[in-house]
């Protein structure tokens, strides 16, 4: 666990804070995230100070995705979650609003739901020992592709486009990004269902 800056912003974000967001926050988001807390997926690396893992859906008004820095509460609530109204992969530049800044991993999110615009949700999980066992077994991006970059989106672009296993799998293994796993579905439910199959397996 080497090198881990998770939970950093990487992007230059545009931020609007606003007291309130100016859309309703799902609760079967909430409770989908506070369920990764629980299982440990979703949380905060306390000798490092940074948290981890992060969750979003897609909705008509943007990116609705889990904020940084958010890893060490246990119970998430509104405020810990910030609308992505905009961005652009190629400036590395996100738009944003609500009390806190969007995820580290927003355009990782955002070059997904652009490669297939049936994904409604995404979960990005930290686990080592999944990491290790479905390494280049699962869909993997390149090693060399490091997290928070605009290379990781063109990398998760490519991947889904040239693997017809992470259809299959509806995962993706982050090789650059140590522990870390991304899975998705047309619903929570179903990123979540991805999760649970490697999971349980």
């Amino acid at each position: 666990m080497q090198n881990i800056d998770e939970g950093y912003i990487k992007f230059g974000c545009h931020h609007k804070k606003v007291e309130k967001l100016p859309v309703t926050v799902p609760e079967e988001l909430k409770k989908t995230r506070d369920r990764m807390h629980q299982l440990g997926l979703i949380g905060h690396y306390d000798e490092l100070n940074v948290g981890y893992g992060n969750i979003s859906i897609k909705i008509p008004e943007g990116i609705l995705i889990s904020a940084t820095q958010t890893g060490k509460t246990e119970h998430i609530n509104d405020n810990d979650f910030a609308l992505v109204t905009n961005y652009d992969i190629d400036k590395n530049m996100v738009w944003c609003l609500g009390k806190k800044r969007a995820s580290s991993e927003t355009m990782t999110h955002a070059a997904l739901y652009e490669a297939d615009e049936t994904i409604q949700a995404i979960i990005h999980i930290h686990n080592k020992k999944l990491w290790q066992k479905y390494l280049h077994k699962l869909p993997t991006t390149n090693p060399a592709v490091p997290y928070g970059t605009p290379e990781m989106a063109y990398e998760m672009k490519r991947l889904y486009q040239e693997s017809s296993d992470v259809k299959q799998y509806n995962t993706i293994i982050m090789g650059g990004h140590e522990e870390g796993i991304i899975s998705f579905g047309q619903s929570l439910k179903e990123a979540q269902e991805s999760i649970n199959k490697i999971y349980n397996a």
